[in-house]
């Protein structure tokens, strides 16, 4: 379980960031959107269950079926490391 509540150096820190803004450039949502999308996501799934929230990856593509004048359209996916499933544990 210590791998749960160990703190990300400064590298990997710096690389999330790094995807964040990449990904936000790519489908034109900001980082700060993409924060508080993630933040969001967040405090919903902490409702039902125990969650790792510092090493949840959210993350936006342009990876989905075609929509309208056959544009791809966004994606969103999340892993979110779950501790436990009974929130009152």
């Amino acid at each position: 379980m210590r791998y749960f509540f160990r703190k990300k150096s400064s590298c990997e820190v710096a690389k999330d960031r790094l995807k964040i803004l990449l990904i936000s450039d790519r489908v034109n949502c900001s980082p700060e959107m993409m924060e508080l999308i993630k933040t969001d996501i967040a405090k919903v799934i902490s409702k039902y269950m125990k969650i790792d929230t510092g090493n949840m990856d959210i993350q936006i593509s342009k990876m989905g079926n075609q929509g309208k004048r056959g544009m791809r359209n966004p994606v969103l996916s999340a892993s979110i490391p779950i501790l436990d499933l009974n929130k009152n544990a």
